[in-house]
């Protein structure tokens, strides 16, 4: 038996209304346990002046597949310079935009998090997203499905196989790629785009399927809701970075109906044209939509500014933004039958007009959401800026003195068109825990993370409660995972590994022989070729499978 006594720190855990309460954390055999269940050897941990939480979740974050490998290759440049600091447990890999998969789990793991989960995974590159996924350290993941641009869908819904057939095809393609969640990017948009299209509205017809974004994203809002699975639909939405898609994101938000969606990065979504740069920010609006309608979470995508690579399955937008690449080189390909996937470095200035108001957008949506369980604190990663950037981005929310100091860094034409200095809100403790922890966890399902009350693992971390929240927030002064001590005063002391998390509905077995088909007619192999195996994920250990309504 293994077991570990964190005692004297501010126990902040916002899911008990635990909020500065000094007492003893105690982790048995990897999860946590009431006080006095140990009555033997114990490690202790001295947590005097610090403040206790569970380990930090990251809902969106592009951490693993395809598009990150693309992503290195392009800036090869960027792993040669930026390398991990040598050590024990580090320095073999880099990056910043383009970490290493080792890097990537050793940055988080440093800042307290414990659990990343990669928003966009194409049915066709699962398998390697599941092997790079492996060669995170520290990190629970998962991964998100792609659908709504591939053509087995589109085309169960223009012919009219109904409702029960989607559900059974969705149910099949989780199963098959060992993922957790449905993401749309720009529904019906890439496949138009293969159609010569260059923009699509919510309402505007795929010019072969002959079907809407809209119906697209109800058609699968339904599948979700029906198959019972935990985190509802994870939207990209249309027109993503187009000025004037603010009413394209109210429209999306009535097009629910009521029923559960969450909107990714949608500071990339709440874009106006007012001003005479005909570029304004809609946030206030977005944030007022979100504030009305209960069923409606979001996460921001805040940008930063700095040099940063943008990672999308979205190739509509890519190919538009291709030509303020920075450094000038991009890279779209196309997965046939499938999605596709677009690479474009960008850097972000806080003396360009519209990368500065998009710095503000963001943290006004923060400001100005009021709900703190429909909010995630998320930079899009890379796409954003990277992860890394999470501390400052705490503390622009947390001190208003230092938002205002950096807010009147830039150009007056920019805070003409924001109302960023007039918000005085400022973050608490709570809240942050609330944004980084307690509600990932709810949206994701997960019972047994993001708090630390009995029964759930043993992912804690311990900060010194800094006044400064920028570094306290940088390095942990202790980060536990399953109990065992991986950060020791913001240095890795010990190498371990999470699981992968995903789900395995159940559907009419009628699917396997119309698939079957398909793969051979269409795509060019076999459907057998195509599902990962068991053993395939981390090697067939650490794997969490998770109910739902239609479990197997």
């Amino acid at each position: 038996m293994s077991a570990v006594r964190i005692t004297g720190g501010k126990v902040l855990d916002p899911c008990h209304g635990e909020v500065g309460v000094v007492r003893d954390v105690v982790i048995k055999d990897g999860r946590i346990a009431a006080a006095d269940a140990v009555d033997g050897p114990i490690e202790t941990i001295d947590a005097k002046g610090g403040v206790v939480m569970a380990g930090a979740i990251d809902i969106h974050s592009h951490i693993a597949g395809g598009k990150s490998n693309i992503s290195r290759l392009l800036m090869s440049e960027e792993q040669r310079a930026i390398r991990e600091p040598a050590g024990e447990f580090c320095g073999c890999g880099g990056g910043l935009s383009t970490m290493t998969a080792h890097a990537t789990g050793c940055r988080y793991a440093e800042m307290g998090y414990t659990a990343v989960f990669e928003p966009a995974v194409i049915a066709s590159n699962a398998r390697h997203m599941h092997a790079e996924m492996k060669d995170i350290p520290f990190l629970d993941t998962g991964g998100y499905l792609v659908l709504g641009n591939d053509d087995f869908l589109l085309d169960l819904i223009a012919s009219g196989a109904g409702q029960q057939a989607v559900n059974d095809y969705v149910a099949w393609m989780l199963a098959a790629t060992k993922t957790m969640a449905i993401k749309i990017v720009n529904p019906g948009g890439i496949n138009a785009f293969k159609f010569n299209a260059r923009f699509m509205q919510l309402d505007e017809k795929n010019p072969h399927y002959e079907i809407t974004p809209r119906t697209i994203l109800q058609t699968l809002i339904k599948a979700v809701t029906e198959l019972g699975l935990a985190h509802p639909i994870h939207l990209h939405g249309c027109n993503l970075g187009v000025p004037g898609n603010e009413q394209t994101t109210l429209d999306t938000v009535k097009a629910a109906e009521g029923m559960p969606l969450h909107m990714t990065h949608v500071q990339f979504h709440s874009y106006g044209t007012e001003g005479d740069r005909k570029f304004s920010s809609g946030a206030a609006k977005i944030a007022e939509a979100v504030n009305k309608n209960p069923n409606i979470s979001i996460d921001v995508g805040q940008v930063m500014f700095g040099q940063t690579v943008t990672a999308s399955a979205d190739l509509m937008s890519q190919h538009r933004n291709r030509g303020i690449a920075s450094p000038k080189r991009w890279i779209g390909m196309d997965m046939e039958m499938d999605a596709a996937c677009g690479i474009v470095p960008f850097a972000y200035k806080d003396k360009s007009f519209v990368n500065a108001l998009q710095w503000a957008i963001g943290l006004e949506l923060f400001l100005l959401v009021e709900d703190p369980w429909r909010i995630y604190l998320t930079t899009d990663h890379p796409n954003g800026a990277p992860f890394t950037t999470y501390p400052h981005l705490i503390r622009l929310l947390m001190d208003k003195d230092f938002r205002d100091e950096q807010f009147a860094k830039l150009p007056k034409s920019v805070r003409k068109h924001s109302i960023l200095g007039e918000l005085k809100r400022e973050y608490t403790l709570e809240e942050i825990a609330i944004v980084t922890r307690a509600a990932p966890a709810k949206i994701l399902g997960f019972t047994d993370r993001g708090h630390l009350g009995a029964g759930a693992v043993g992912d804690v971390v311990v900060y010194e409660d800094n006044a400064d929240r920028e570094a306290m927030f940088t390095t942990a002064r202790y980060v536990l995972k399953d109990g065992r001590v991986i950060v020791k005063d913001g240095a890795i002391v010990d190498l371990v590994y999470g699981r992968t998390h995903q789900v395995k509905p159940d559907y009419d077995k009628s699917m396997e022989a119309r698939l079957d088909r398909w793969f051979d007619e269409a795509v060019g192999y076999k459907a057998k070729t195509f599902k990962i195996a068991d053993h395939e994920i981390r090697d067939g250990q650490g794997a969490v499978v998770h109910a739902t309504a239609r479990s197997a």
